[in-house]
């Protein structure tokens, strides 16, 4: 039997919007945050970078406050027929996000993933201290993670589906020859081999 896996980005990808937005909307600060990831999703700023400073205007925003905005975040339409549709195939689905476990975690549960793998929000007494950690921090982080899980499930690029939106997406698709641009950035479009412009993660059981 053959080994598939699928991997999604997180946010604008298997949730709908961007998890540091909503965090942002309590605070004040939607518009700077916004603008700074539709630079980095774009391609024009580090990934590494931008998440740290985005994360550091978080500074002081309650844990209790962040597992709350997490529990209500939107799923993305047809995320929940995708990752079943899937899994019928013989996929494992997993999820691979720049963003925070605090949300991933749930959504694994929600969407039945096999694995999630995203960076973790530093506190102190309760709330943020504004620094972020983990495996998902940089440009090439889900390129890395999904040579590892290759070898680890003895899975090869032409049974590597990836799902993105956006330009920290583009190291996945070095090593999938499935390459699925979902609602994406220009930047993601040119190197992708599947294009989707409809808010409708369904539609990918449709072109497989």
């Amino acid at each position: 039997m053959t080994n598939k896996l699928a991997v999604f980005d997180f946010d604008s990808t298997l949730m709908d919007g961007e998890t540091l937005e909503f965090f942002a909307r309590t605070t004040g600060i939607e518009q700077k945050v916004k603008e700074i990831t539709d630079r980095a999703m774009g391609g024009e700023l580090d990934f590494f970078e931008s998440l740290t400073y985005r994360v550091s205007l978080l500074k002081g925003l309650s844990v209790d406050m962040v597992n709350k905005i997490c529990a209500q975040l939107p799923v993305m339409n047809g995320a929940k027929e995708v990752v079943a549709g899937l899994k019928d195939r013989g996929y494992k689905v997993v999820c691979f996000s720049g963003g925070f476990r605090n949300a991933t975690k749930l959504f694994a549960q929600k969407l039945g993933l096999d694995s999630e793998f995203a960076n973790i929000l530093h506190s102190k007494d309760g709330v943020l201290t504004g620094e972020v950690g983990g495996e998902m921090m940089f440009n090439d982080s889900k390129g890395e993670m999904l040579i590892r899980l290759q070898k680890l499930l003895d899975v090869t690029p032409e049974n590597t589906l990836a799902v993105g939106d956006g330009a920290n997406d583009l190291s996945m698709f070095k090593y999938s020859n499935k390459r699925v641009a979902f609602c994406a950035k220009p930047v993601l479009k040119e190197h992708a081999n599947i294009i989707i412009n409809e808010k409708d993660l369904s539609k990918i059981l449709d072109v497989l």
